[in-house]
């Protein structure tokens, strides 16, 4: 069986590392499944996730030129993953998502209001414009 990218193999976990797992796939190839890409979540011990002889669904995600396969768990299995945000609870919430220039906009003008309020109330404190301090 030839490995490509992309596709989706069932394997068993040989080894353990501090790096990752080696999985031993179809046809005696193995490939490693890096510690970023065991689960969504982080990581500290892939001991915490997998163990000598599991059974494990991965996808192939690099084969290069010396024949070293990358694997993933995570990318094999899309229902592990946690669901995507709902913007809709926190439109509701009122934590509506604001692009980048919006808040520029906004803390141009309210830098501005400060400033100008600043700027009277330290005229009204000297006399303001055209006071003579004679």
């Amino acid at each position: 069986m030839s490995i490509t990218v992309g596709i989706i193999l069932e394997g068993a976990v040989t080894a353990i590392t501090p790096f990752g797992a080696f999985v031993e796939l179809p046809g005696g190839v193995t490939g490693l499944v890096h510690i970023s890409e065991v689960a969504d979540a982080y990581v500290k011990d892939v001991k915490d996730y997998l163990k000598e002889q599991d059974k494990v669904r991965v996808k192939v995600i690099n084969v290069d030129a010396k024949g070293k396969v990358g694997l993933s768990i995570k990318q094999a299995n899309p229902s592990v993953r946690p669901p995507a945000r709902d913007n809709r609870k926190d439109r509701q919430r009122g934590n509506i998502q604001v692009s980048f220039e919006d808040k520029l906009t906004k803390f141009m003008k309210e830098s501005d209001e400060k400033l100008s309020e600043y700027k009277r109330s330290t005229d009204a404190k000297r006399g303001g414009r055209g006071s003579s301090r004679y």
